[in-house]
């Protein structure tokens, strides 16, 4: 029912996805020392690859609901835990990347049980991949233009 959908979703998410690892490789002597932006730049891929990776299993077998039942459940679930353990610990004031991280863990968690519930949600299902696509973009722009990294100062260094 969805076919066209995800054969225009699949792509898009990748090239999202392959955009983002030239921004990260512009990016890595600045984000290198810096745990925290790389484990949200890593969380942004997540963003692109899993959605992506849910279009394409989508169109291995169309006709088995089954097959991306389990896939879809199997990948969302496994998504909302790893950008929990990806994020760890939120130091500082709650921000809006915080909030948006948040929502994309409900997302995929929402997406895990509709694709458990026996009626097919797959409308709805493409819409909530569309909107975690969103929402990657937007922690994307906040991860580029957000607080720069500091390397702490040498020990004996001069200030």
């Amino acid at each position: 029912m969805l076919t066209d959908f995800y054969i225009a979703f699949s792509p898009v998410c990748f090239s999202l996805l392959g955009l983002w690892l030239v921004v990260v490789q512009i990016n890595t002597r600045e984000w290198l020392g810096d745990q925290p932006h790389r484990r949200r730049a890593y969380g942004v891929a997540l963003h692109f690859a899993l959605p992506g990776l849910m279009s394409l299993l989508a169109l291995i077998d169309p006709q088995s609901p089954d097959f991306w039942r389990v896939s879809f459940a199997i990948i969302a679930l496994g998504g909302a835990v790893v950008l929990l353990a990806v994020r760890g610990p939120i130091p500082g004031p709650v921000r809006l990347d915080h909030a948006v991280h948040a929502a994309a863990v409900v997302l995929y968690l929402l997406i895990g049980v509709l694709a458990i519930i026996p009626h097919p949600l797959l409308r709805e299902e493409a819409v909530l991949l569309t909107v975690l696509v969103f929402l990657g973009f937007n922690v994307a722009w906040l991860l580029l233009y957000g607080e720069k990294y500091q390397p702490p100062p040498a020990p004996g260094g001069t200030a």
